[in-house]
């Protein structure tokens, strides 16, 4: 039943820190659950680029279409990276995350950066559009993340940081996130500033999921970086097909018992 699964992402959130990583498709999913993850968040950027576009580039519909595939395949929760909302205004934000929940969504982000403006949005419109998420949301029981831009767009500003994670959290998002982030002293500030669950992304040069878990970050997702990943290992297995002929990129294939327990 798909209250009992939203009911175990809202636990996931009460206590302790869990990696929530991103697939891409939907046999990315299927082995992220079989690797046992206990719930799973798409990205826009991966999910983009598995229809060979760039970020902010898919529709309302192909998202919507993404996420009813991807919570059929699996068990497990699934969030959704909504970006703005798909949506110009308040109400608009309401219904897409309403067709995310119908679609099986047990949890959606909105952002506050508008990509047609190209600029993160003042505060007060963008707490209008998680307080309209966040009407939805209680309804269906699905957890809203509230999203802070500026550490992606090189505005390095932590107290606006906080200042809109806190509002964002007093207008109805469960937990708050601000991805870019990668000081351990600024996390940390985030947490014991805003409260409540924050979600961190985790990266190359940022602290570690148990640096983070200390310093009570409450999830940990992935973001593109998993696709990106993937498709770096697919452009290094074609250059030595290509260079060299040899085919020893094989020893790095995902075995058989793998795919046969996950996609059997």
């Amino acid at each position: 039943m798909i209250e009992d699964v939203r009911a175990a992402f809202r636990r996931l959130h009460s206590a302790g820190t869990f990696v929530i990583p991103n697939p891409w498709d939907v046999p990315s999913a299927r082995l992220l659950e079989h690797l046992g993850f206990p719930a799973l968040a798409t990205t826009s950027s991966g999910f983009a680029a598995s229809l060979g576009r760039a970020d902010q580039h898919v529709t309302l519909d192909e998202l919507v279409a993404h996420v009813a595939a991807l919570t059929a395949a699996v068990t497990v929760p699934v969030s959704v990276d909504a970006e703005r909302g798909y949506a110009d205004d308040p109400a608009g934000v309401a219904e897409t995350v309403r067709m995310l929940a119908d679609a099986g969504a047990s949890g959606v982000s909105i952002e506050d950066y508008d990509p047609g403006a190209g600029r993160v949005e003042p505060v007060g419109v963008a707490v209008e559009r998680i307080a309209a998420a966040a009407s939805v949301c209680d309804r269906y029981g699905i957890v809203l993340t509230g999203r802070a831009e500026n550490h992606l767009y090189g505005i390095e500003d932590l107290p606006d940081t906080i200042a809109r994670l806190s509002a964002y959290r007093d207008a109805g998002a469960a937990c708050v996130y601000a991805p870019g982030l990668t000081d351990l002293s600024d996390i940390a500030r985030v947490v014991g500033e805003v409260g409540g669950a924050v979600n961190v992304l985790a990266l190359r040069h940022g602290p570690a999921v148990p640096q983070l878990a200390e310093a009570g970050v409450r999830r940990v997702s992935t973001g593109g970086s998993l696709a990106w990943a993937a498709y770096g290992a697919l452009v290094r297995a074609a250059e030595e097909l290509r260079e060299s002929g040899t085919s020893t990129y094989l020893d790095a294939a995902l075995p058989r018992p793998v795919r046969d327990a996950a996609f059997g």
